[in-house]
């Protein structure tokens, strides 16, 4: 028997009416009804996701996990694409528990229905304010947040600045929120005001408070070299008086630090 039956229409944002089977119209129309279900439990759980993972790239450069979060989101564009739901340009803006403003973006985040725990990240961006009003800025091609295993790894050019000349680079990153640790399979390289750092391995532990290179270690540090009395370097001649001959001093040999204390200067 055929009945008047009202039926949302999936591909349009408004309900027709028309004559159907009465199987055929309550099967469409809980179809209809799953995907606007869906669709608004979307638009809550990928902000809420995304909020997950950069709140673990803010704890991997501030090394200070958070305990309240005031956040702003723009959850920018949302395509569904078969399982997969892409969030364009997603922002978040706010304050960290020890009130420092930070600003996070990425060019897309996305989430697979068949494979929710996982969150894939691309083009991130932070910056967080430090307490001299300068700011830090990490960026990374790509990011993979598990949700399961509470880390986020990061790969292909990842960059972290300060203004105060420290600049790392890094091919890839594992950050696990509940170790508090960073660790590096892959070379790095510390770029200081005074020097540079090359390994083949970098650990962070102890909240930020050590740090270790490991594997083939290469230290560079550029000393000053010392000024006497006079204002003159020690690698300068003193002028000498006429006819008699001075001795140039010879540079005194500086022992270089090792990694060690590299790493722990880096860390302060």
């Amino acid at each position: 028997m055929n009945h008047l039956t009202a039926v949302a229409a999936t591909d349009r944002d408004f309900a027709r009416a028309r004559f159907l089977p009465a199987d055929d119209s309550d099967r469409r129309f809980r179809r209809a009804a799953r995907h606007s279900r869906f669709i608004r439990v979307m638009r809550v759980t990928i902000p809420v996701a995304i909020v997950a993972g950069f709140a673990v790239l803010v704890v991997a450069v501030f090394f200070n996990p958070f305990k309240k979060m005031d956040t702003a989101i723009d959850p920018g564009k949302l395509v569904v694409s078969g399982t997969k739901i892409t969030m364009e340009l997603p922002r978040l803006a706010g304050f960290t528990n020890d009130q420092k403003p930070y600003e996070l973006t990425a060019q897309a985040a996305a989430q697979d229905l068949a494979n929710p725990s996982l969150l894939e990240l691309k083009e991130l961006r932070a910056q967080v304010q430090t307490d001299d009003q300068g700011a830090i800025t990490i960026t990374a091609v790509n990011g993979l947040y598990d949700s399961k295993k509470d880390n986020l790894k990061l790969t292909e050019n990842i960059v972290v600045r300060t203004g105060k000349g420290f600049e790392a680079r890094l091919e890839e990153a594992v950050l696990d929120v509940k170790k508090g640790t960073i660790v590096s399979e892959a070379p790095v390289t510390v770029k200081l005001p005074n020097g540079t750092v090359d390994a083949n391995r970098l650990d962070i532990s102890e909240g930020g408070a050590v740090v270790r290179f490991s594997k083939g270690v290469l230290t560079r540090l550029y000393l000053e070299a010392p000024k006497d009395s006079a204002g003159l370097t020690a690698s300068t001649p003193a002028p000498a008086p006429v006819p008699a001959p001075v001795a140039v001093p010879t540079p005194a040999v500086t022992r270089t630090p090792t990694a060690s204390a590299a790493a722990r200067a880096i860390a302060r």
